[in-house]
C-alpha cells in the first residue's frame, strides 16, 4: 500500500514523533496507518512523545573531571523514584564522561555523538533508558570546563559544583590541592555566591543596590537628617557587606569563619610553595527554573460540572 507526504504528517499528528521515524514506520506497514501506530509504540517512540508534555522537573546532576577538564551536567526526569535508580545515574555519569572527551558545543550535539564506552550515540542510550523506564528524561543543561578544576556533587545529585582554578600541573596533582578544591566546591553549594569577586559583580548590579540602600536610609527618620557624604560613607560599608555574601572569594570560610576563601586558598598555596587562583565556579541545583505542574482536581472537576 502506497502513502503520501501528507500520511507521514498525519502520522506524526498522531503520535507526536519525528517525521522520519514515521515515515520508517509506515515502510514497514506499507503504508497502514493503524499498523505504523503499533509498531511506533512497540518500539517505545510514540510513548515517548506521548510523555513528552509531562514536566520532568525531578533528575540529578552528575560531574566528570579527567584532570585536564570539568563537565556537569543536568539530565532531568520525572520522579524522584526514577532519579535515584542505577540506570538513569549510570547515564548521568556516561553523559558527564562524554562532555569531556567529545567537548561537544551544546545539548544538540551532544546527542549526536558516541556516548563514552558506547558504540551508540548519546540520544540512543537516552532513549534505551527511557524505554526500560517509560519515562520522559531529558538532558537539560552542561557546562565543560578546559584545564584544572574541582568538582562536588550533594546529596546525591540535588546541587552539583565545578571550581576552576589557575594553577600548575604538579600542584593540581597534589593531595592538598584535591582537598582545597572540594572545601571550595562546597562552600558553593552551600552558601550559593552569585559572583566569583567584586570584580564580577556587574555596574548596575551595584548601582541599583547602592539606590536601595539610600532610599531605605530616606525613610529611617535616624538618617533622613544626616549630609550626602555621611549617607555615601554608610552605603559604601553596607556595600562591603554585600559583596561579603554574594562573592564567593570575599565569603567566610565555612569551615573557619575567621578567614575569606581568598584567605584559605592563600594558605593552601603559601604551604605548597605555589601559586593558585580561583578563576571561575558553576553551580547547578536539580530542577531549578523548571515550573512543576499541580493537577487541579478541584478545578478540573469545577470545569466538567459547569460544562
Amino acid at each position: 500500500m502506497a502513502f503520501t507526504a501528507k500520511d507521514v504528517q498525519t502520522l506524526r499528528e498522531k503520535t507526536g514523533v519525528g517525521m522520519m521515524d514515521c515515515k520508517k514506520a509506515l515502510i514497514e506497514s506499507d503504508g497502514d496507518m493503524d499498523k505504523a501506530i503499533d509498531i511506533l509504540r512497540e518500539k517505545g517512540l510514540a510513548s515517548a512523545a506521548k510523555k513528552a508534555s509531562r514536566v520532568a522537573a525531578e533528575g540529578t546532576v552528575a560531574a566528570y573531571n579527567d584532570g585536564k577538564a570539568g563537565a556537569l551536567v543536568e539530565i532531568n526526569c520525572e520522579t524522584d523514584f526514577v532519579a535515584k535508580g542505577e540506570p538513569f545515574i549510570s547515564l548521568a555519569n556516561k553523559v558527564a564522561k562524554t562532555i569531556v572527551t567529545e567537548k561537544p558545543a551544546d545539548v544538540d550535539a551532544l546527542l549526536k555523538v558516541k556516548a563514552a564506552d558506547s558504540d551508540k550515540t548519546v540520544e540512543d542510550e537516552v532513549q534505551d533508558v527511557f524505554l526500560a523506564l517509560r519515562e520522559n528524561m531529558k538532558i537539560r543543561r552542561f557546562e565543560l570546563v578546559e584545564g584544572h578544576v574541582a568538582t562536588y556533587i550533594h546529596a546525591g545529585g540535588t546541587v552539583g559544583v565545578m571550581v576552576s582554578f589557575d594553577t600548575d600541573d604538579a600542584t593540581a596533582a597534589k593531595p592538598e590541592f584535591d582537598v582545597m578544591g572540594k572545601d571550595v566546591a562546597m562552600q558553593v553549594a552551600a552558601m550559593s555566591p552569585s559572583y566569583l569577586d567584586e570584580a564580577s559583580v556587574p555596574a548596575e548590579v551595584l548601582e541599583k543596590e547602592k539606590a536601595i540602600l539610600i532610599a531605605q536610609m530616606k525613610e529611617d527618620p535616624k538618617m533622613a537628617g544626616k549630609p550626602e557624604q555621611v549617607l555615601a560613607k554608610i552605603v559604601e560599608g553596607k556595600i562591603g557587606k554585600y559583596y561579603k555574601e554574594n562573592c564567593l572569594l570575599d565569603q567566610a570560610f565555612v569551615k573557619d569563619g575567621d578567614i575569606s576563601v581568598s584567605k584559605y586558598v592563600a594558605n593552601v598555596a603559601k604551604e605548597l610553595g605555589a601559586d593558585i587562583k580561583v578563576t571561575g565556579f558553576v553551580r547547578f541545583a536539580k530542577g531549578e527554573g523548571i515550573e512543576k505542574k499541580a493537577d487541579d482536581f478541584a478545578s478540573e472537576i469545577a470545569s466538567m460540572v459547569n460544562g
